[in-house]
């Protein structure tokens, strides 16, 4: 087994692609002004001429970046997800999408545990976005290996890729040594006959302390780690699916738009199954604890469990 790491995955990202860069001179990051925050700063310390800070202009840096990939860089462009998936949605599209370039844009402090940022730094859009561009690559670790696994493989992938970070620090879930990581594949964390939940991001760790509970309560849970949103593992789900009857997707994020909405899309064609969609139910967040906004948007394991339990009697 490896050691329990307990870390925010931005800061395992900034770990990540400054190794990575050890490996490969054409790995050059760029920020908007936040490598403090993102972690990039890691990056900037160790390779001071690979590193572009571009200032408040998220926009420019994905242009930036855009003519970098069509010079043989690799380059990483981070801001936090507002900015990198929002303000510079169109530059995304338009100018690492279009043209299917080697530009891998990085949303760091996602969803609502952004905390006391508040509502307009609580991006809870950037999946449902960056899921909608052709081509585009959607990942989203859940904690520390996974997230050096998946920089890694953004790297080596030659086209467009989203990756999305957390404020938040995490205790790690894929501790075993035989811990295999590729893009498209999700990851089966605890098996069950009952009901599957379907997982990603920050929401992984709580859906396995959920399976391990309903498991006193004589609830049989499986566990699916979807670390990769775009494209997503359709014949991990469809297996789910058959085998449980009854989905239950678990995302830090919009259920418009989202992990959710991919999965009952997909089954809606192939296999409908009873999906119930936990994550941002269409409001806006607002400032406190991270933890705390968890508890009281219900993505933590208590409200899984409950979810789960109310869903088997319906």
């Amino acid at each position: 087994m490896r050691e329990i790491v307990k870390k925010a995955t931005r800061e395992s990202f900034g770990e990540a692609v400054t190794a990575l860069a050890a490996e490969n001179p054409n790995v050059i990051v760029l920020d908007a002004d936040l490598a403090e925050a993102t972690k990039t700063g890691i990056f900037k310390k160790a390779y001071p001429d690979r590193f572009i800070d571009c200032g408040i202009a998220e926009s420019n840096m994905i242009g930036i970046a855009a003519g970098l990939a069509t010079c043989g860089k690799i380059p990483f462009a981070a801001s936090f997800a507002m900015f990198s998936a929002g303000r510079a949605f169109e530059q995304v599209r338009n100018s690492v999408g279009y043209p299917h370039l080697n530009v891998k844009v990085v949303g760091s402090h996602a969803g609502i545990s952004v905390g006391e940022d508040g509502a307009t730094h609580q991006c809870c859009e950037d999946i449902a976005l960056m899921r909608s561009i052709p081509g585009m690559v959607v990942l989203n670790p859940a904690d520390h290996y996974e997230m050096q696994a998946a920089v890694k493989a953004a790297a080596e992938y030659v086209g467009p890729v989203y990756i999305r970070l957390g404020r938040l620090a995490v205790e790690s879930v894929h501790n075993n040594e035989d811990y295999h990581f590729e893009l498209g594949k999700g990851i089966t964390l605890r098996d069950g006959k009952d009901v599957t939940l379907v997982a990603t991001g920050l929401m992984v760790g709580e859906a396995v302390k959920a399976a391990d509970s309903l498991k006193q309560a004589g609830i049989s849970a499986r566990v699916l780690d979807i670390h990769t949103i775009k494209p997503l593992d359709t014949q991990l789900i469809l297996k789910a699916a058959e085998e449980t009857g009854l989905l239950i997707t678990v995302e830090e994020h919009s259920v418009i738009g989202g992990l959710g909405e991919a999965v009952s899309s997909y089954l809606s064609e192939v296999r409908p199954t009873k999906v119930v969609k936990m994550g941002v139910n269409d409001v806006f967040g607002h400032s406190g604890p991270a933890v705390d906004l968890l508890k009281e948007f219900g993505l933590c394991a208590e409200a899984i469990e409950e979810k789960v339990k109310k869903a088997l009697k319906a």
